[in-house]
């Protein structure tokens, strides 16, 4: 388990001070995938910086497979970080090597024999994916191979923990698909702890199993991926979730249902898991009087199940809508209502 309490980082500038992590306390399970999301300037990867201590707290303590990483001493430190692998937006390959010679190199410095070395790499350069480049250079290989070279150079020593700092974010959508594809194949495969910093909230949707959001250097709301979807509590975390699971983000089609001439009540119903799959609208239109239109649906997978959301039009009297309403609040997640009847 990592366990993280009342981290903080206070940066001295000449005329400021700055708070960039601000008494954070967060525990992540072993052979879990643990999501951190914000937007720019929030503190997240001083965050992630801070637990291998490439940045030196100011408070707090950081614990990882029962040690205190915080009171390492910096001989002790070099020995815990082979059980920390971390990899970069930007790759930071060493551009002179070729793929195996940087995934080779903290092998090199670990002092692991020749042979052993050899082997070691070839397993894997075949774990990422990455066979039949393994003597390019960097400036041969894309975007996404060159992420997989820094993946393969994090698990050299085969970590505990993998820390990744926006991984994906210098990625086109089909890359970072794939990355995430092999960060949790990896997962599975291996056991290992990732903790994954982000700005975007597919990249949660699709591996994470637990997010905290960060905003201003602080937490302010974490979580099971699941219960965050479908309950977000602070207004940032609603604009991320916004991104994947409403369509309140499309202003033409919002216009359009908000404009609609005909009365009615317009909902938007969010269904969780088994429910995504059940009757509920049929069942409605079968047992009260109402008439149904459907105006806008999605359906979002996770790493924990389906979430879908479905934005509709009820029409008729008003006891009967409400008694309807009250059905689907019964039989689903959530129900938030848009547009009153006018």
């Amino acid at each position: 388990m990592i366990s993280i309490n009342g981290l903080k980082k206070v940066f001295q500038l000449e005329r400021q001070t700055i708070t960039a992590v601000d008494d954070i306390s967060l525990q992540v399970n072993n052979g879990d995938i643990f999501g951190v999301i914000g937007y720019s300037g929030a503190g997240k990867s001083t965050f992630v910086r801070l637990l291998n201590r490439l940045e030196e707290p100011t408070a707090g303590s950081i614990s990882m497979q029962g040690k205190e990483v915080t009171a390492l001493s910096n001989k002790e430190l070099r020995v815990a970080r082979q059980d920390i692998g971390m990899i970069f937006q930007h790759f930071n390959l060493l551009w002179s090597r070729t793929t195996a010679e940087n995934i080779a190199f903290p092998l090199e410095v670990a002092k692991m024999p020749k042979i052993e070395r050899k082997k070691r790499v070839q397993e894997l350069i075949d774990l990422v994916g990455l066979n039949g480049r393994e003597h390019a250079y960097p400036s041969q290989l894309s975007g996404g191979q060159k992420q997989r070279v820094g993946i393969a150079r994090a698990l050299a020593n085969n970590p505990k923990v993998l820390l990744c700092d926006e991984a994906t974010s210098a990625l086109d959508p089909d890359t970072t698909n794939s990355i995430l594809d092999l960060l949790l194949d990896i997962n599975k495969k291996l056991g290992l702890t990732i903790i994954l910093i982000t700005h975007e909230m597919h990249v949660i949707r699709k591996i994470c199993n637990r997010v905290a959001v960060m905003e201003a250097g602080s937490v302010i709301e974490q979580g099971d991926v699941m219960e965050v979807f479908t309950n977000p509590k602070h207004d940032v975390t609603k604009k991320f979730v916004e991104q994947v699971v409403s369509e309140a983000d499309d202003d033409e089609s919002m216009d359009y249902i908000m404009n609609l001439e005909n009365k009615g009540k317009i909902v938007r119903v969010h269904f969780v898991g088994d429910a995504a799959n059940e009757a509920v609208i049929s069942d409605v239109a079968k047992k009260f009087s109402v008439t149904i239109n459907i105006l806008q649906g999605k359906l979002t997978q996770t790493i924990s199940g389906v979430l879908g959301t479905l934005t509709i039009q009820l029409q008729g009297e008003k006891e009967a809508i409400n008694e309807a309403i009250t059905f689907i609040e019964d039989t689903t997640e959530e129900v938030e209502v848009i547009r009153d009847e006018h």
